[in-house]
């Protein structure tokens, strides 16, 4: 069993900054990284909402500017991913990856949230190049286009409203005809003349070559098939929380995140989350990178109280 005093869970930018952090403090962290380096941000195709970067960033470029940082510092990153938890019996921690088995003194949990995903062909392929999942994130790139939301709850309501400040024309298909957002944000959109509502319709295949040009459509009803040409689809559906390998062991709010106080400390003594899979977080890289100094800030002053015995 390899014997660490940090383990930070997950490498997206809540993760890389409480490395960061926590390798300043000379604490010696070791990050699991997960199966994709950098979390969601990898896939994001232009970042320009994160100060700093006034001419805006790709995303893989800032994880491996995040990584180089923390590594700087002496940060160890490996690529692996955690399999099961043992909180329960520690401090210490321990923690079984596809490799090997860890224990750890601390945990920073930082695994994230994935958006739920249509599942149609096109989809995977075209994430980047016209499939997005965050409307504050990319909105901007697709000035005076048409483009279509898929989703009819406060999220993707929210996003069609965002986005029509940016497009020609934004379309809200959702499978139902009528829609599930609140009444306020319902007034709105209906009250928007660039919004257009498609009720009653799926999403078939996203289409495209380079970047997307169109979706194939069925209507739930008829089975009547279309296609709508745009030049982008934004997926509001919904996020799922990576917290399964936590879900006996630590308080879970009603959605599945993890409960954390104004710390970012868990239920479990010596357990920290940051980003994404903290309860209320915005899903934004800014706020993520001050969940993970607060959870390095938490973590080196919890280790400070439990070496002095308080």
């Amino acid at each position: 069993m390899q014997k660490e005093k940090v383990i930070v869970i997950g490498s997206g930018p809540a993760g890389l900054t409480a490395a960061l952090y926590t390798a300043r403090a000379m604490l010696n962290p070791l990050v699991i990284s997960g199966s994709e380096l950098g979390g969601q941000i990898s896939i994001t195709n232009e970042v320009e909402n994160y100060p700093g970067f006034p001419e805006g960033i790709t995303g893989p470029e800032l994880v491996e500017l995040m990584q180089k940082q923390a590594e700087k510092f002496g940060a160890r990153i490996l690529i692996d991913e955690v399999t099961e938890v043992n909180f329960r019996d520690g401090p210490p921690f321990s923690l079984t990856t596809h490799g090997d088995t860890f224990e750890a003194e601390v945990v920073i949990v930082c695994v994230g949230a994935s958006p739920i995903r249509l599942g149609v062909p096109g989809e995977e392929e075209m994430i980047g190049r016209g499939v997005s999942f965050c409307a504050t994130c990319d909105g901007f790139f697709f000035r005076n286009k048409e483009i279509a939301v898929v989703g009819g709850g406060d999220t993707a309501i929210t996003d069609a409203l965002e986005l029509a400040q940016y497009a020609k024309k934004v379309y809200v298909i959702h499978r139902r005809d009528q829609l599930r957002a609140g009444q306020v944000l319902q007034q709105r959109a209906f009250a928007h003349s660039r919004l257009e509502f498609i009720w009653s319709m799926v999403v078939e295949e996203v289409l495209g070559e380079k970047t997307v040009d169109g979706l194939a459509l069925r209507d739930v009803k008829t089975g009547q098939e279309s296609i709508l040409k745009v030049g982008g689809v934004f997926i509001a559906i919904g996020f799922t929380p990576n917290s399964r390998s936590f879900s006996n062991i630590l308080e879970l709010g009603n959605t599945g995140y993890i409960i954390t106080d104004e710390r970012r400390a868990t239920s479990a003594p010596g357990v920290f989350a940051a980003g994404d899979i903290r309860q209320n977080s915005l899903r934004q890289i800014g706020t993520a990178v001050g969940d993970g100094i607060t959870a390095a800030i938490s973590v080196f002053k919890y280790l400070q109280q439990t070496r002095n015995g308080a």
